[in-house]
């Protein structure tokens, strides 16, 4: 293991495969939150960062939860368990994303949700690196584990950019309205000029 992989994630052997998607994902997620931590920027600055980690953030959750977390289900003996849990986890994130949506970055509740949601994700981050995925890449062939990361990407690229927390989490609902909710969502977002 290499001194900047986390504890627990064996080294993947492709660039594709889930596990070197999803903690490519992290470390993105990672790097945008040293950045707001950091307290660099103006206002508009920092609430342009917000919203592009909204996006980042929506936009990996939505692939998780539309192929890793039924895998997990099928590949698991707890798989519903793990699932649910993690579906849990991203339903409170989004809440969190949905409170922050439009608060101004010189508002003190901008640092406040920022804050939650730093905390909620990388406790989410850690447990996923550490528990879900060492088991996924036990539980799954290579081959399984290389298109279960070529779906993710692509599921990333039609996904919502925006936090929808009462939109489904389950398949099949989630497979069928995600893309058009993320159709409908980039288009709001060039006519808004929203970055991403």
């Amino acid at each position: 293991m290499t001194s900047g992989e986390p504890a627990g994630v064996v080294p993947p052997g492709r660039q594709d495969d889930l596990v070197t998607v999803i903690t490519s994902d992290h470390r993105e997620i990672e790097r945008i939150f040293a950045e707001l931590e950091s307290g660099a920027g103006t206002p508009q600055h920092r609430r342009d960062l917000a919203d592009h980690l909204t996006t980042e953030l929506v936009r990996h959750s939505v692939a998780e939860e539309m192929f890793m977390y039924p895998a997990a289900r099928r590949v698991l003996p707890d798989g519903d368990r793990v699932a649910d849990h993690e579906i849990e986890e991203h339903a409170e994130v989004e809440r969190t994303l949905k409170d922050l949506e439009g608060v101004d970055a010189t508002d003190p509740v901008f640092d406040e949700l920022v804050g939650t949601l730093i905390g909620d994700v990388r406790l989410h981050i850690q447990d996923e690196e550490q528990q879900l995925l060492p088991r996924m890449q036990a539980a799954c062939s290579v081959e399984e584990l290389e298109e279960l990361g070529r779906l993710v990407v692509r599921a990333k690229a039609s996904a919502p950019t925006r936090p929808h927390p009462s939109a489904p989490d389950k398949p099949p609902a989630n497979l069928i309205l995600g893309p058009g909710v993320g159709m409908i969502d980039r288009l709001r977002d060039a006519l808004t000029g929203r970055n991403h």
